[in-house]
């Protein structure tokens, strides 16, 4: 890391203690360390032991902050209701809201289907190449306070993407955002001429969003 951008975390870290100083005490200080440890440990490809770590210092903060943590998922969930039927603009999706979510569709064909998700730990790995799209047009959101997204590409779809990671890391191809505030609006070259065209709408506070293409 290059010293403007220590100086800019700094910076940043001065800034939110002054203006929350008052909700940190010895435990909320642990367990924001121990987050930041879990997010490299899971940016340098320890997955597990960096999930394991982010997941301490996250109950570490719960224990600490419950009522703030509480504010902080029901504000989320506040945002996810509005921006579903924004992104979807019909009734016609699916609506999920769980504490944990875990959607493995690498493995076999899977029916791909219009769907809004949101919850406070998520883990998904999509692969395109197995899906079996009812509509020509789908849109799916992922949505929640932590999450894992692994998406996989191939080069016979339209897609589009618009995702924002607050704490974590975006990588699409060669391409690797990490830090804080990372954003993403991309699409495919194909994504006008193609018969079948897919939506991708990532919202986190902390996680990982992978894109690769098949």
């Amino acid at each position: 890391m290059d010293r403007d951008r220590w100086i800019a975390f700094g910076l940043i870290g001065i800034g939110v203690f002054m203006l929350f100083g008052r909700w940190f005490g010895f435990f909320t200080i642990v367990a924001l360390l121990l987050m930041v440890a879990g997010i490299q440990q899971i940016r340098s490809g320890y997955i597990r032991k960096g999930y394991i770590i982010l997941g301490v210092g996250v109950v570490l903060l719960l224990l600490d902050h419950l009522m703030l943590i509480i504010g902080i998922g029901l504000i989320s969930l506040g945002i996810f209701y509005g921006k579903a039927r924004r992104a979807h603009g019909t009734d016609r999706y699916i609506q999920k809201q769980n504490f944990m979510s875990n959607f493995d569709w690498d493995s076999a064909p899977w029916v791909m289907r219009s769907m809004s998700v949101w919850h406070v730990l998520g883990e998904a790995d999509v692969d395109l190449s197995l899906a079996l799209p009812e509509e020509k047009y789908t849109v799916m959101m992922f949505h929640g306070i932590l999450g894992d997204i692994d998406l996989a590409l191939p080069d016979y779809y339209g897609v589009e993407i618009e995702a924002f990671v607050l704490f974590g890391s975006i990588d699409i191809g060669k391409q690797k955002e990490t830090g804080v505030m990372n954003r993403l609006n991309w699409k495919s070259p194909n994504y006008e001429t193609s018969e079948y065209k897919v939506k991708f709408i990532v919202s986190y506070l902390g996680g990982d969003l992978s894109i690769r293409f098949v």
